[in-house]
């Protein structure tokens, strides 16, 4: 099985929700941080927006926050036509350098002020896509992380075949009876039910 391209764009923009967070707090003027909290008697003298840039903060977080929330819908429905056995495996630990640049950079100049570079550190992250899709990384996303998924190196055993893999799994995966999906280079797995 292969990602579908918004899928798989999907997945990948959910990657980026702690860039986004990191993009929206670097647009909270200093001076926001040293207002005093709001006197509920004179609610009409309160500010309620910190950011400078309120429309580009929101959209980006918006964004990659619904690619959080349907990559993990996704993940819940895909479907796991194969019964195999995992014969043993170890935890292997995610590939975050793709993920790193971009969260230094955005600490180097890129901000909601100069247009440009936006422009071009959008055209950088589309590049990435465009690698990690053909490349069938797509699925080594650090956030899931966050959401109990573990990336394994197991020997597994479908249809009388045994073969080394790469298993992505929430939770532990010890050896044992599972279902299994293939996705790209990847197989996914659950606990057979």
């Amino acid at each position: 099985m292969q990602f579908r391209l918004l899928a798989g764009f999907i997945i990948f923009l959910g990657s980026y929700l702690p860039l986004a967070l990191i993009l929206a707090v670097q647009d909270i003027s200093f001076s926001w941080w040293n207002k005093s909290f709001c006197d509920l008697s004179k609610i009409s003298d309160c500010l309620f927006n910190p950011f400078e840039h309120l429309y580009l903060s929101i959209i980006f977080i918006g964004i990659t926050t619904i690619s959080v929330v349907i990559s993990n819908i996704s993940l819940k429905k895909i479907d796991f036509p194969f019964d195999g056995k995992v014969k043993n495996s170890k935890t292997i630990p995610n590939d975050i350098i793709n993920y790193v640049f971009p969260y230094v950079v955005s600490f180097m100049g890129i901000s909601y002020d100069a247009p440009e570079k936006m422009l071009g550190f959008v055209v950088f992250l589309l590049w990435m896509f465009a690698i990690t899709y053909k490349s069938g990384q797509i699925i080594m996303n650090p956030l899931l992380l966050m959401f109990g998924w573990k990336l394994y190196e197991a020997t597994i055993v479908i249809n009388n075949q045994e073969r080394d893999v790469r298993v992505l799994k929430k939770g532990s995966l010890t050896p044992g009876d599972y279902k299994f999906q293939s996705v790209q280079d990847f197989y996914i797995s659950r606990d057979h039910s």
